[in-house]
Parts: C-alpha cells; sequence; structure tokens
C-alpha cells in the first residue's frame, strides 16, 4: 500500500483524479496484479481510494469513517470508560468552538441556530432524530472552525457517540432536564453567531459538565 500512497504523492494526485490501471500499477510497483488488486481494496477500505465495479480507482475525499471505527474499536479493547472519551472530546471541542467563533461563515452561523429550533421540536417526539441533531451540531461547529483535521477527528467519534447517546437520554430523566441541555446548545450557536469566543468556550464547558454530570449520576463512570 506504501507504494501506492508513494505514487499518489509523486504524481500530484488530488481527490477525484483516476490512478493508472490495475496492470500499470502492477507493472510500477514490481509485484503481481493480486497483490496490487488487495493493496487497492486495502486503501479502498481505508477510504483513501474510491473503487466501483470496472472503474480505475480514483482518489477518495478523506472522510472520518475508518478513523471512526479505529476509535470504536481502541475504545472497546482497551477497555475506555464513556467518561473518558467524553474527556477527549471536551479537549477537541473547547478548541473548535472557540476556533467556529473566530471564523464561521455566516451561512453556518445560521445553520447551529436553525439546528437549536429543529432540536426543540424534535423534544417531543423521539429521541432518534434529536441525536442526529445533536451531531450535526458538533460536526458543523467542527468544520467551521476552518481546520479539516478538527472536523475529522469530531466527526470520528460519531460511532460511538450513537452507542453512547442514549444512555444520556436516558439519564436525563424529566423533560425540562432535556430542555435544559438543548438550551445550552442554543447558548453555544448563540455565541458563535455573536463571534464571542470567550462565551461559547464556557457554553460548551457547561455542556460537558452537564454531560458527565448526568452520567455520573446514573452510574456511569
Amino acid at each position: 500500500m506504501s507504494g501506492i500512497r508513494d505514487l499518489i504523492r509523486s504524481q500530484g494526485l488530488r481527490p477525484g483524479d483516476m490512478l493508472p490501471s490495475e496492470a500499470a500499477l502492477a507493472t510500477h510497483l514490481g509485484v503481481s496484479r493480486p497483490v496490487t488488486r488487495e493493496a487497492l481494496r486495502g486503501l479502498a477500505t481505508l477510504r483513501i481510494l474510491d473503487i466501483g465495479g470496472s472503474r480505475k480507482a480514483r482518489l477518495a475525499m478523506p472522510d472520518a469513517s475508518a478513523l471512526s471505527l479505529v476509535l470504536d474499536h481502541a475504545t472497546y479493547s482497551q477497555g475506555l470508560s464513556i467518561q473518558q472519551v467524553l474527556d477527549v472530546r471536551r479537549t477537541l471541542e473547547m478548541r473548535t468552538v472557540a476556533l467556529a467563533a473566530m471564523r464561521r461563515s455566516d451561512a453556518e452561523a445560521t445553520e447551529l441556530l436553525d439546528i437549536t429550533t429543529q432540536m426543540f421540536t424534535a423534544l417531543e417526539g423521539g429521541h432518534a432524530e434529536l441525536m442526529e441533531l445533536d451531531i450535526r451540531f458538533h460536526s458543523l461547529i467542527a468544520n467551521a472552525s476552518g481546520n479539516h483535521l478538527y472536523a475529522m477527528l469530531v466527526d470520528s467519534f460519531w460511532v460511538i457517540t450513537r452507542q453512547t447517546w442514549p444512555i444520556g437520554w436516558r439519564s436525563r430523566a424529566n423533560h425540562q432536564n432535556r430542555r435544559d441541555n438543548i438550551k445550552c446548545h442554543e447558548r453555544i450557536a448563540t455565541a458563535i453567531m455573536a463571534q464571542d469566543a470567550r462565551r461559547a468556550e464556557e457554553a460548551m464547558s457547561e455542556h460537558f459538565d452537564s454531560a458527565v454530570s448526568v452520567l455520573l449520576r446514573a452510574g456511569i463512570t
């Protein structure tokens, strides 16, 4: 796989660009076509390449899907707790929210506020829609930071989040507690709209304090 990655860089390929044929790659690398085919499949699994049907491989647009599976496996295999996962997320998102307040576009700020409005509406229904809105909210903040690596790192937690989010939902045992949680999201979005990095950090810190406290009360350590 390293030989193909070296070729990608030496040829200056960008997402969407097509790689040489499997036969040409095998000749270039000095290996058999089956070995080349397995390397291509491995890179496709990592979302470095996009392979579909009989088409030549193309360089894929980076996303967090492969990293999310690695984090999920690491969390399970190392026996990490939900609180430890939240601690890492907090470190990342305290930075992304400050950067988002300084760098966000008007469209991003407006969308964040729109999401909080949708969250209040979704509160009256089941929790599945609300979870997806919550995930979208944090992802948008990371994107608004202007640093794609932050966006990928934050997004990589969503496999884990989809497993743990319902625990937090059940731990917020009454309607008012759940509504207060959405109001905290609203304060984050309002601070980002105002481009007030300090207030955005304070609201995000409050959000994580609340999440940790709720889980502790539920016996989740």
